[in-house]
Order: C-alpha cells, then sequence, then structure tokens
C-alpha cells in the first residue's frame, strides 16, 4: 500500500514538474510548480521527515511562490515573449533527455555506500528534529546560512530594481 502510494505520489510530482516547463501561461506554472512541492512535501512525510515536510509546504509552497507570482505579475510578462523563443523549447527538451539519461545512468552504475551519519532515529526521536536542526545550522552551518540570507536580500532587492521604472 505504502509502495502504491509513494509510485502515486511521485508519479504526480513528475506530472507536475512537467506541466511546470510546458505551461505556457507563467501563473498556470506556478501553480504546478506549488502542487509540485505539496507532492515533495508528502514525500517528505513519507521519509518520516515532518520537520522538512513542513518548511517545504511553508517556505517554498508559501514564500516563494508568493514572491515568483508577485514578480511575474510585477513584470507584465506577455504571451508575445513566448513566442519569440521558440527554439528555446527544442533545445531545452535535448538538454532535459540529456540530464535524463545521464541521471539514469549514474543511477544504475552506482552504489551505496553503507555509510550511516553519527545520528540514529533514537536520538532523533528524543530530542527532535527541529533541535538538530537548529544546532546544525547555527553552529556547523552558519557561513552557508548567512551567505544565503545575503543572497536572498540581493535577489529581493534586485526585484525591487527590476520593477521599479524610475529609483
Amino acid at each position: 500500500m505504502e509502495t502504491i502510494f509513494f509510485t502515486l505520489v511521485a508519479a504526480a510530482a513528475v506530472l507536475t514538474g512537467l506541466l511546470v516547463v510546458t505551461c505556457r501561461n507563467p501563473i498556470n506554472s506556478a501553480l504546478s510548480l506549488v502542487m509540485t512541492f505539496f507532492c515533495l512535501a508528502t514525500l517528505y512525510v513519507m521519509l518520516d521527515a515532518p520537520f522538512m515536510a513542513a518548511i517545504q509546504v511553508l517556505v517554498y509552497a508559501g514564500a516563494i511562490m508568493v514572491l515568483i507570482v508577485f514578480v511575474i505579475m510585477l513584470l507584465n510578462v506577455r504571451s508575445e515573449t513566448a513566442k519569440r523563443y521558440t527554439h528555446a523549447g527544442f533545445i531545452s527538451s535535448v538538454v532535459g533527455c540529456l540530464l535524463l539519461f545521464v541521471s539514469l545512468y549514474f543511477l544504475n552504475h552506482s552504489s551505496l555506500t553503507g555509510v550511516r551519519g553519527s545520528l540514529d532515529t533514537a536520538v532523533i526521536n528524543q530530542v527532535g528534529h527541529t533541535e538538530l536542526i537548529g544546532k546544525a545550522l547555527f553552529t556547523d552551518f552558519l557561513l552557508p546560512f548567512e551567505i544565503t540570507s545575503i543572497l536572498l536580500l540581493v535577489a529581493i532587492i534586485g526585484a525591487v530594481i527590476l520593477t521599479k521604472k524610475k529609483i
């Protein structure tokens, strides 16, 4: 039963992922991306990672998608721009197929190392996902966390500058 549900959710994630890149209307693509995020959150729940599922829904399906929809609406993307780039669809399809074949090749020719992390399920259940992630984020990964926050701030400032005609 679990395998069937996983297969259905994974198929829905792949289908909505394809809709993200094939829809001509950017709003439909954004809504398909939201559905993809929800499918990925479901997969996180199935992998016994409820914190990651909650973050997936809150951050990606919530905040990032609102930002993307605002950028689409503020930039006023029209259908004429999509007509100019007809070769981009063919080239992106070829690149996508190439990436799919390379991914399948590496999946078929790779093996699991059997190396496990230092935390087991008992420690995770005792301490909790959120506390472990918080400790790792603010101790071991503080520099990447700060760099990511600076990059997000630069992206927000860039989006505001792009939408402003006069500053």
